[in-house]
């Protein structure tokens, strides 16, 4: 089970993740948000997480605006977070070795299944978080689990499967016996004010997904 902490906003959030054993470390790319972030200000984040493999966070951005930024922080994933197109993202493919993930945010399993079908052939990834009209993400709003795990089984084999969307060290290991998810992706749930991690937070969420994994019913797909 690999854990993402998103939403991160200082470097000393970046270190606590690498040392308590997350995997990947995201930063916001996109302006204009409370956790949004520049160049400058993400690659002193980014820096400061060395284990964490770099997922930069993408709202409804030019191909050129990505790829610069992409490049310039040398990262890893592309999470793309807003209305994207499948034409945008195969365009991003041919550009870079880094990998993408493609946020779907249903209202319904079948608002799932139809976001699974025009995006799953041609990203890496597929993150599925919670519904807000009025953020893109890091809203901390949670999705149906049982109507999306309907769907579960569409994710093509060899495709990252995240989980997003209110999760917490108190529901992460009911939220990955119901989904089965690769990766478990966080940021307000392990926040103590916005923007600012709590180290025990993050601890508690780390060893409360790696638990649920090795549990029967838990295990991931990866």
């Amino acid at each position: 089970m690999r854990v993402k902490i998103c939403g991160l906003c200082r470097p000393e959030d970046a270190r606590v993740a690498a040392r308590t054993g997350a995997e990947y470390g995201g930063v916001i790319l996109a302006p204009g948000g409370p956790r949004s972030q520049t160049i400058a200000s993400a690659e002193r984040i980014l820096a400061a997480g060395q284990s964490l493999v770099r997922v930069g966070v993408f709202v409804n951005a030019s191909v050129d605006d990505v790829k610069a930024a992409a490049r310039a922080l040398d990262l890893s994933v592309l999470q793309l977070h807003g209305r994207e197109s499948p034409a945008l993202v195969e365009a991003l493919r041919g550009a870079g070795s880094w990998r993408i993930w493609k946020a779907i945010r249903p209202r319904s399993g079948e608002a799932f299944a139809r976001g699974l079908e025009r995006y799953a052939p041609v990203v890496d990834g597929i993150l599925v978080d919670g519904w807000s009209g009025s953020v893109a993400g890091g809203g901390g709003v949670a999705f149906d689990w049982s109507e999306v795990a309907r769907h579960r089984d569409r994710i093509p084999s060899g495709t990252e499967w995240i989980i997003a969307g209110g999760l917490t060290a108190e529901n992460v290991a009911g939220a990955i016996a119901v989904l089965g998810p690769d990766t478990v992706d966080v940021s307000s749930g392990v926040e103590s004010e916005r923007g600012v991690k709590s180290a025990a937070k993050v601890r508690a969420f780390i060893e409360g997904a790696r638990a649920a994994a090795i549990s029967p019913g838990g295990q991931g797909s990866a």
